[in-house]
């Protein structure tokens, strides 16, 4: 009686159990297809920006630091942008200013841009390249980065 009582147990319970792994599986896989990698197409279109923080030039020198401006990123890894920007209240030049630079997004939707502007320039006079780090989030309509270097952090917003 018990061996039969065992039997339909194990009859029943075997197939459960089957079926809940792979129910669990199927549950995990698409959990992992929902994950979204980035890249560089990630980043496609127009973004407008506003930036903001200080400036830091020299040791034990700071400077107020906003700009707004209008990126465009090509899905291949190149941007442009449009900028206004005021350093210690002084407009830096009227109207708007281009630049131009590269970006890199990894998979796990961290990237790197290097933009050449004519706002950033050493005291001789040369271009200083702006090194950003960023993060893309909420599937690439919003990038928020941090200027190396300095305390300046910046929000993109994708244009829709």
């Amino acid at each position: 009686m018990t061996n039969t009582l065992l039997s339909k147990i194990s009859m029943l319970a075997m197939p459960m159990m089957i079926a809940s792994c792979l129910l669990a599986s199927s549950a995990t896989a698409m959990a992992q297809s929902n994950f979204r990698h980035c890249s560089d197409r990630t980043l496609s279109g127009d973004y407008g920006y506003a930036a903001e923080g200080l400036l830091l030039p020299a040791p034990g020198v700071s400077l107020q630091f906003r700009s707004v401006g209008l990126t465009t990123f090509d899905g291949k890894g190149n941007l442009s942008w449009l900028e206004s920007t005021v350093i210690d209240g002084k407009l830096l030049e009227p109207g708007w200013t281009k630049a131009t630079g590269t970006y890199t997004v990894n998979s796990d939707c961290t990237g790197t841009a290097v933009v050449f502007t004519p706002n950033s320039v050493d005291p001789s006079g040369n271009l200083v390249p702006l090194n950003l780090a960023f993060l893309v989030v909420k599937q690439g309509r919003e990038v928020h980065s941090v200027l190396g270097a300095h305390a300046i952090s910046t929000t993109f917003y994708k244009v829709e």
